[in-house]
């Protein structure tokens, strides 16, 4: 009977190791936790509203691969010097902890000041309430109107095994010298990076030297440097019709 048992020991040890492992946030920054009950804005792939569910459940991998997909935003800051912000997230981010980044990266909420779409002033707005939760960049700084809305991207990257990102990504340029304030729960660290540095900081990425998040990784590797290259002349690069697919 006792090797009976130490039998069904084994089978339910093995029944155990194979089972997916439960989604549990106690090990995670509480404050970040907190904001995984915020409503995210739920999107078909050509970005019309279809719901609205948590970003917990909008990160979580295993719903992203059912198809999942959220609206979402990125800002890019740049000074008189025509420098660019970047921000290196906290190491207690949910998603892409101590990676570099450009400005602010967020979603816009399920709220009816978030959800307006004529010239995507939802999306800006929400980008002006993180830029000062973030940033500590007081808001009458970063107005909506200051912001240009260039163009969308739709991509999809994991974190790790349990989360990650799939969005579309309205892109948000600015040129403005602003008063920073970050928060330490959000942001590690910041700096403004001339195009040479942000150049070998790519290249540092790709040797493993430092982490650079996904999105702005693909947006460096495509369009960035033109757009940079264009800061007085950006219309000529607004495209609200298509989304790019990366």
């Amino acid at each position: 009977m006792k090797d009976i048992s130490h039998l069904f020991e084994f089978v339910r040890h093995l029944q155990s190791a194979n089972r997916m492992p439960e989604i549990t946030t106690d090990h995670l920054d509480e404050k970040q936790v907190q904001l995984l009950s915020e409503m995210c804005i739920l999107i078909d792939e050509n970005d019309c509203k279809i719901g609205a569910d948590t970003k917990k459940n909008c990160h979580l991998n295993s719903n992203i691969d059912k198809g999942l997909l959220h609206r979402a935003f990125s800002v890019f800051i740049f000074n008189s010097e025509e420098k660019l912000l970047l921000q290196q997230r906290s190491d207690a981010k949910i998603t892409f902890p101590g990676c570099f980044t450009n400005t602010c990266c967020s979603h816009p909420l399920h709220t009816d000041s978030e959800l307006e779409e004529k010239d995507a002033i939802g999306v800006r707005r929400a980008a002006q309430r993180r830029l000062k939760a973030e940033l500590g960049i007081p808001m009458e700084q970063v107005t909506p109107d200051e912001m240009t809305y260039l163009t969308r991207i739709h991509y999809k990257a994991q974190s790790d095994g349990v989360w990650g990102e799939h969005e579309i990504d309205y892109i948000l340029f600015m040129q403005k010298d602003v008063e920073l304030s970050p928060e330490p729960n959000e942001i590690k660290s910041h700096c403004y990076v001339s195009k040479e540095e942000l150049k070998e900081m790519l290249e540092k990425a790709k040797r493993k030297e430092l982490e650079i998040t996904p999105w702005f990784s693909l947006i460096a590797e495509t369009f960035l440097f033109k757009w940079w290259d264009n800061l007085q002349n950006l219309k000529q690069f607004m495209d609200h019709n298509n989304i790019h697919r990366m």
